[in-house]
C-alpha cells in the first residue's frame, strides 16, 4: 500500500444543534470548528442538520414543513 496517500483518521465531534445532541466518533472528515469534550480534551466539530436525535422516524414526532407555500407553488406553476 502506497504511504502518504489516505486522509487522516482522527476523533471528532458531530453535533445536531435542533436536537442538542452532540456524539464523538472517528472520521476522515476536518473543520477548522473545534469543541471542548467533556473529557477535557479540544476536538473538531461538524455540525449536521439532521441526527437520529431528531429524525422524525426514530423520534416519532413529525416535523411540519412549508406545505402551504409548496401547494401554493404548485396551483401557480400548473394553474390550477
Amino acid at each position: 500500500m502506497r504511504s502518504a496517500i489516505h486522509p487522516e483518521y482522527r476523533e471528532i465531534v458531530f453535533r445536531d444543534k435542533s436536537a442538542d445532541f452532540a456524539f464523538l466518533t472517528r472520521s476522515t472528515l476536518d473543520s477548522d470548528k473545534t469543541v471542548e469534550w467533556t473529557d477535557g480534551k479540544t476536538y473538531p466539530v461538524v455540525d449536521v442538520d439532521i441526527s437520529a436525535a431528531s429524525h422524525p422516524f426514530w423520534t416519532g414526532k413529525g416535523r411540519v414543513l412549508d406545505t402551504a407555500g409548496r401547494i401554493e407553488q404548485f396551483n401557480r406553476r400548473y394553474g390550477r
